[in-house]
C-alpha cells in the first residue's frame, strides 16, 4: 500500500494491498502454512479500506489517500500493542510454528517474543510519526526522508533485532553492534539513491556515500562475521 498509495490512487492502493493479502493467505494455505491472527487482521483492514474507496465521498478519499500510510502503521502498531496487553504477543504464533512444543511455555521463550513484538510496535509507531510529520508539517506526501528512508530504517532495525535477540537472550556471546550491521550499507544506498533521484543535495549525497563506505569497512573490521572470524590470520 505504501508503494502504490498517493494522490488519486487510494482505491488502486487499497485494492492492491487487499489482493496481495488474500494471495498471501491462499499461497500459505496451499503450502500448509497456518493462518494467524495478523493475516486475518490484514485482510479485514485492507478490505475496509477497499470498501471506503468504493463508497466514500471524494473528500474522504482524498483524506485517506493523504494519511493512508500513517493509518496503516498506526493500525499495525495498535495490533501489536493489543497483543502485548492481552499477553499474546503478535510474534508468538509464528515462533511456535518453528519451536519444539516443549519450549513454547518456557518463560524465556515468552520474554523473547514480548521484546520482539514491542520493538515491532515501536517501529510502526516511528514510521507513523515520521510520515505524519512529512504530511502535516512538510506538506510533502512523498518526502524522501519521511516517506521512505526513516520508515524503512525503522522496519529494517526491527527485522535485525528479531534476528539478533533470541540468540542474545539465550546467552550466546553476540555483540549488540550486530543489530546495526545493516546501517552503513543502508547509509551508502541512501546516498546513492538520493543522488540519482536528486532528492538530496550533491554534497549531502556524497557525504552519505563516504560515511557508508567507511562505516561498512569499520563494522567489518571491528565486528567480523562468524565465518570471517574463523578464517586463519
Amino acid at each position: 500500500m505504501g508503494v502504490v498509495s498517493g494522490p488519486g490512487r487510494f482505491e488502486e492502493a487499497a485494492s492492491a494491498a487487499l489482493g496481495l493479502a488474500l494471495l498471501t493467505l491462499w499461497v500459505g494455505s496451499r503450502r500448509g502454512v497456518p493462518v494467524h491472527l495478523l493475516e486475518v487482521f490484514t485482510v479485514v483492514y485492507f478490505g475496509v479500506l477497499a470498501v471506503f474507496g468504493l463508497v466514500a465521498s471524494d473528500s474522504t478519499i482524498d483524506w485517506l489517500a493523504l494519511w493512508a500510510g500513517e493509518l496503516s502503521n498506526i493500525a499495525l502498531a495498535a495490533f501489536a500493542i493489543v497483543t502485548l496487553l492481552i499477553r499474546k504477543p503478535s510474534t508468538l504464533a509464528y515462533a511456535k510454528d518453528t519451536t519444539p512444543r516443549e519450549h513454547c511455555d518456557d518463560p524465556l521463550f515468552l520474554r523473547i517474543n514480548y521484546m520482539i513484538s514491542a520493538v515491532w510496535a515501536g517501529a510502526f509507531l516511528v514510521s507513523a510519526v515520521v510520515g505524519a510529520y512529512g504530511d502535516a508539517v512538510l506538506r510533502d506526501n512523498d518526502n524522501f526522508w519521511t516517506a521512505w528512508i526513516v520508515p524503512l530504517a525503522a522496519i529494517i532495525f526491527a527485522g535485525s533485532f528479531t534476528e539478533f535477540y533470541p540468540d542474545h537472550a539465550m546467552g550466546e556471546s553476540t555483540s549488540w553492534a550486530r543489530i546495526f550491521d545493516w546501517l552503513p550499507p543502508f547509509v551508502l544506498v541512501t546516498g546513492i539513491v538520493g543522488w540519482v533521484s536528486d532528492a538530496v543535495p550533491d554534497g549531502v549525497a556524497i557525504g552519505l556515500i563516504v560515511v557508508g563506505i567507511v562505516g561498512s569497512a569499520a563494522m567489518r573490521r571491528l565486528f567480523p562475521s562468524e565465518a570471517e572470524a574463523a578464517e586463519p590470520q
